[in-house]
């Protein structure tokens, strides 16, 4: 009976982590460059008394989903998307660098180039800074160029250019900041060959319609570990009466 109930119970558990898996997913499906994260159950046996003949299962996460988004054009300068495989280097909450693929920018009250959600973006240099009152662009390999916005317009300068990598995806994992890092903590080196898109985003690769049968497919789930508690509370009150009839 306490198997029962244990194995229940995990199962129960390791599908509301799915769930909120799946709702975090739903919930990114308009942040431009948003990578979907893929989770899936793992049995795992009950070790104890008797035959190994019972098992519970636990959610890991296996991986995100790293197929590329639909780019979409929006004629801002200070937006890129990545065509095929690339990476954004940006600067993480804790100072080191991470990757992203949201490639909609800002510059804030300093000057700074950042991405809308705060991070700093970088080239091999650090941050990068924009002088004020100049016009900026993006080339298809990083570069920024800044044109004054008054006095010579034709004097076009080259501010620094955005780092770009393509490290092999199976060695990247998604941080607790949302953003992308090297297993090894490492850096990855600058890739030539990566080319932009500007003027445009990346949307989610986040399929609504799929998210939206999983979540339901848990929620059925979840309903029938919750019917097998009740069945161990109901077989539990049986047995406590028919040892008080033969009692």
């Amino acid at each position: 009976m306490d198997r029962l109930i244990y194995t229940a119970m995990t199962g129960a558990k390791h599908i509301l982590s799915q769930q909120a898996t799946v709702a975090h997913n739903l919930a990114n499906i308009s942040t431009s460059g948003f990578r979907a994260q893929v989770d899936a159950f793992r049995a795992v046996p009950v070790i104890g008394e008797g035959l190994p003949t019972r098992a519970f299962v636990v959610d890991a996460t296996v991986a995100a989903d790293f197929t590329p988004g639909v780019i979409q054009t929006t004629g801002r300068d200070l937006d890129i998307a990545i065509n095929g495989k690339g990476w954004i280097a940006v600067q993480g909450p804790d100072g080191k660098e991470a990757y992203t693929r949201n490639g909609s920018f800002a510059i804030n009250a300093n000057g700074v180039l950042q991405t809308r959600t705060g991070q700093n973006v970088l080239s091999d240099g650090g941050a990068i800074s924009v002088p004020p009152d100049t016009q900026l662009t993006i080339g298809k390999d990083g570069t920024i160029s800044t044109v004054p916005t008054s006095g010579q317009k034709t004097q076009i300068s080259e501010v620094a250019r955005i780092k770009i990598v393509n490290p092999p995806e199976k060695n990247l994992v998604r941080g607790d900041d949302g953003l992308f890092h090297l297993k090894d903590g490492a850096t990855a080196d600058v890739d030539e060959s990566v080319v932009l898109h500007n003027g445009a985003l990346e949307s989610s690769n986040v399929n609504p319609a799929e998210a939206l049968v999983n979540m339901i497919t848990l929620s059925r789930h979840f309903d029938l570990q919750m019917k097998l508690l009740q069945n161990a509370e109901q077989n539990a009150a049986k047995a406590s009466q028919v040892m008080v009839v033969t009692g």
